[in-house]
């Protein structure tokens, strides 16, 4: 029943309803100025940055299969159309929604939704409507009637497969779009809080950005450290490349994209070991797009290096090959480990502050009673 009322609100949403029966007799026509065209393969190049009250979101297009729903948004994103606009209607974990040139007045929050319609005819598709995809708002039974309304899919959405005009995807800031859809909503799914678009602006694609350190080599990765900086002090980290190299290129490339950063150290056992690195306890959650690109499994590579004081390890599971971003710093020599864990690292400054990590109070599941913050994991260059 519960997925059935989800159902139900998100097509009212998707649907350009208004809020009052007034607005609901009519939909307002788009005023947008006359824009060049561009070509489909222009519009493969080019990307649109929307800049919102909460974060940026970058639009990529599908021309091939929605040309002049494309051209229609790249036009009025390139007229400055979208300037004040806002994210009206938000369903959580749904969908959200904007576009209507009568969102610029607060005082016509009863219109919300019947504006900018009735431009485009359908150009229904083979795209699926998955996470992350744009597309066309309709008016109820008319499908014929897109406009400058647009919807983002926040969760995957099939249902409205071949029955709205998908015409682009979501290449960044899809944890904005998560912030747009958590907004508290009122009986009509209308935003309590204005999210505006404050510009909106069209771009050449940049060049794809490297990975950190994923052509690296071992003696390239020699020249780098990683400071942890903690809520208790400083510890200072050197890299073991030569015996587990994939285990070194992991731990940099996650420190290097900020995925350590404002997580906690989640385990204390005194005397054994302190352990961080859990990507759940990170203030700002990680995104699923995040954890496709940068987080993975690795296989172990173990090696004639012992777990002495101040070793760093990686923390797994039962099964041998599933290290991901967990690692546990040694408090004492532990030779029961060797042989098991893949040592990568050791601590070259900071013991001291290890020290008191491992002096922290704990419960009986290990976790400290006292937060203990990794502020910040930051990759540094050595010197030779």
């Amino acid at each position: 029943m519960r997925d059935f009322l989800i159902l139900t609100l998100l097509l009212l949403c998707l649907e350009g309803l208004p809020q009052s029966k007034k607005a609901r007799s009519r939909a307002v026509p788009a005023s947008a100025p006359s824009v060049q065209t561009l070509s489909i393969e222009e519009l493969k190049k080019v990307q649109a940055v929307l800049e919102t009250s909460l974060g940026n979101i970058v639009i990529e297009f599908f021309p091939d299969k929605a040309t002049a729903h494309v051209n229609y948004f790249a036009g009025l994103v390139k007229s400055g159309f979208y300037t004040g606009t806002t994210f009206h209607r938000v369903i959580l974990h749904g969908i959200v929604q904007a576009g209507d040139p009568l969102s610029k007045d607060p005082t016509k929050k009863a219109l919300y939704g019947s504006g900018g319609l009735k431009k485009l005819k359908a150009e229904f598709n083979d795209t699926h409507h998955v996470r992350g995809t744009v597309s066309a708002v309709l008016l109820p039974g008319d499908p014929n009637s897109a406009g400058s309304q647009f919807f983002i899919c926040v969760s995957d959405q099939p249902q409205l497969d071949g029955k709205y005009t998908a015409w682009g995807h979501v290449v960044e800031g899809m944890e904005v779009v998560d912030k747009i859809s958590a907004i508290p909503a009122d009986s009509n799914q209308l935003a309590q809080q204005r999210i505006e678009i404050k510009h909106a602006i069209l771009r050449p694609i940049p060049p794809p950005q490297p990975i950190p350190f994923a052509e690296a080599s071992k003696e390239e990765m020699k020249n780098f450290r990683v400071v942890l900086e903690t809520s208790l002090g400083k510890i200072e980290l050197e890299l073991f490349p030569d015996a587990a190299p994939e285990h070194v290129r992991n731990f940099l490339r996650l420190a290097k994209v900020g995925l350590y950063d404002n997580t906690v150290w989640h385990r204390v056992v005194p005397g054994f070991v302190v352990q961080g690195g859990d990507l759940s306890t990170r203030t700002e959650p990680v995104t699923p797009e995040q954890m496709a690109k940068f987080v993975k499994d690795l296989k172990m590579e173990i090696s004639e290096l012992k777990h002495e004081k101040g070793t760093l390890s990686m923390a797994r599971g039962d099964a041998p090959d599933s290290a991901s971003t967990s690692f546990f710093i040694c408090l004492a020599p532990q030779p029961t480990l060797d042989g098991k864990y893949t040592v990568f690292g050791k601590v070259v400054s900071g013991l001291d502050v290890v020290d008191k990590m491992g002096s922290v109070p704990t419960f009986d599941n290990e976790k400290p009673k006292e937060r203990i913050d990794l502020i910040r994991a930051e990759v540094t260059e050595v010197r030779r």
